[in-house]
């Protein structure tokens, strides 16, 4: 008991060294950290544009007859790499991003908590990236196949390459934020706002949130919704696993945490 005490009163005079404007430049300062990385890797990867356009473009070459994607407006490829470029400098900016956000709260985290912020940033960074690889593996493959499969086989596949470019980040961006669920969960059990015996219960309510926010992020048609729902419900169950790891690690802290007088 007087290990939580002295735990909150060390937070809380953390918390009270920086006043409300101070907080506020704190966060200013963050923000425009994340968004000079964001600006210096879109513009490298504007530079190898070209690279990341073909392997986008990918997955649409094995279709069998392949399908063609066509540039409509004269300005299409210049806006078309621009995009691209914008997503992917969002993309290789993850790591520095969850640093900035990790920097700004770590000043009214505990101290056993602070621990946790190499981890953070790289258990976001690797399953925002495995959330990337199995959309453009998995997802958006059957996706694409499925989706131009339907119809007479006497109507060309003559596809925007801006809708198709369009599709394809949006699954794979999507993808990426779902799989941040682990790292949400142990985040949420550390900070004692769930408990696994609390997912463990609420699966039911989980399933019908999960199809409504894989509605959301997808693109509006019912295969990438189903396709994006099926890995959200194993990440679900592995969230649980993660979430009392997050527990027990809470507990051992605390049994750890010498007491003060």
């Amino acid at each position: 008991m007087t290990s939580d005490k002295s735990r909150s009163k060390d937070k809380n005079k953390t918390m009270a060294e920086m006043g409300f404007l101070d907080h506020l430049e704190e966060l200013r300062w963050r923000l425009l950290k994340a968004l000079f990385s964001i600006v210096i890797f879109t513009i490298l990867a504007f530079l190898v544009s070209d690279v990341f356009v073909d392997l986008l473009i990918k997955p649409s070459r094995m279709l069998q007859p392949e399908m063609k994607i066509q540039v409509l407006k004269v300005q299409g490829m210049l806006m078309l790499k621009f995009r691209v470029a914008l997503v992917m400098g969002i993309v290789f900016s993850i790591p520095v991003i969850a640093y900035q956000f990790w920097a700004f709260v770590a000043p009214g985290l505990f101290p056993s908590e602070r621990r946790w912020g190499t981890w953070l940033v790289l258990g976001v960074t690797l399953f925002f990236l495995a959330g990337v690889l199995f959309a453009y593996f998995v997802i958006i493959p059957f996706a694409i196949k499925f989706l131009v499969a339907i119809g007479s086989t006497e109507v060309e596949k003559n596809i925007s390459i801006d809708y198709y470019m369009k599709f394809v980040l949006q699954l794979l961006v999507a993808s990426g934020v779902v799989f941040q669920m682990p790292v949400a969960a142990f985040l949420l059990t550390k900070m004692g706002l769930i408990t696994p015996s609390f997912l463990r219960k609420s699966w039911r309510y989980a399933i019908i949130i999960i199809l409504v926010f894989a509605a959301f992020i997808t693109p509006p048609d019912p295969v990438s919704m189903l396709m994006m729902g099926v890995p959200l419900f194993f990440l679900y169950g592995f969230s649980i696993f993660v979430s009392r790891v997050a527990l027990k690690g809470e507990k051992r802290d605390f049994s750890e945490e010498p007491e003060k007088g």
